[in-house]
């Protein structure tokens, strides 16, 4: 369990590291202007960890849960926001037609998976006029907010990388970096919730030691999420530090090279 524990905790503290790392470089490096939803993303993600980190244990449950939720609720708004900001950058000049068609096919795919995926309450079980039945409300729109987001930026995802390059996001612009990461975190966010769910529904534990033991497995899947996520922090720390080719800037730090040759 200590092994565990320490896994978590080294987890943690690289993943706000990177974030803070990754806020320094939009900020300093002016990338801000260009990605304001992106950069509003990784800061949330970030005063999210650390409330979660801070005042878990030292705040009454239901304001903590209160607290946690909202941020989940607004991370799952922002991080459509995020899709709708790198979309517009990429397909900028695209024929409205096009848009519509794949607008309509993502939210299709969306839709049929939330529809198939996890549980569904009943709105008579919700109880919305009691604390309890907000906060699990708040939970469900986290919950499947997350998955709509996790589908949508996997769609977006492949579109950016199968034809942004005819638009505005070739294959080494800031536009089409952000956009693989964030299909990669989809990706290992949708594999993690699925063997999740394929767990709980074919758990069938007899004993303390079997729960036990499909804790630490669900565990090892979240502590894989997050390295992964981990990991494309890192790869969006390098890629927008640099410049993207064919700016003023690019062509200034080249230029001294091919001068002195």
């Amino acid at each position: 369990m200590n092994s565990n524990f320490s896994a978590g905790q080294i987890l943690w503290t690289l993943n706000f590291a990177a974030q803070l790392v990754l806020l320094v470089v939009l900020l300093g490096r002016d990338r801000m202007k260009r990605f304001p939803c992106f950069t509003a993303g990784i800061g949330l993600m970030a005063l999210r960890l650390l409330i979660e980190e801070l005042l878990a244990g030292r705040m009454a449950k239901l304001p903590f849960e209160s607290l946690v939720l909202t941020l989940a609720d607004l991370n799952a708004i922002v991080g459509l926001l995020v899709l709708v900001e790198v979309a517009r950058r990429a397909f900028a000049g695209a024929p409205r037609n096009l848009w519509i068609a794949n607008t309509v096919g993502l939210a299709v795919v969306a839709g049929g998976v939330l529809k198939v995926q996890g549980h569904w309450p009943a709105m008579k079980d919700l109880a919305l006029d009691t604390l309890l039945g907000k906060l699990r409300l708040m939970q469900l729109v986290a919950v499947k907010g997350e998955t709509l987001v996790a589908v949508l930026t996997l769609g977006v995802g492949v579109l950016v990388v199968l034809f942004g390059r005819r638009f505005k996001a070739g294959w080494r612009s800031h536009t089409q970096k952000i956009a693989i990461g964030l299909s990669t975190v989809a990706m290992a966010t949708l594999t993690a919730q699925t063997a999740v769910q394929a767990i709980y529904r074919s758990a069938r534990p007899e004993a303390q030691a079997d729960v036990q033991r499909l804790i630490g497995l669900i565990g090892k899947l979240m502590n894989g999420d997050r390295v992964v996520y981990i990991a494309v922090l890192l790869w969006w720390i390098i890629w927008l530090w640099l410049d993207e080719p064919g700016t003023q800037a690019a062509e200034t730090a080249v230029e001294p090279e091919a001068t002195g040759a």
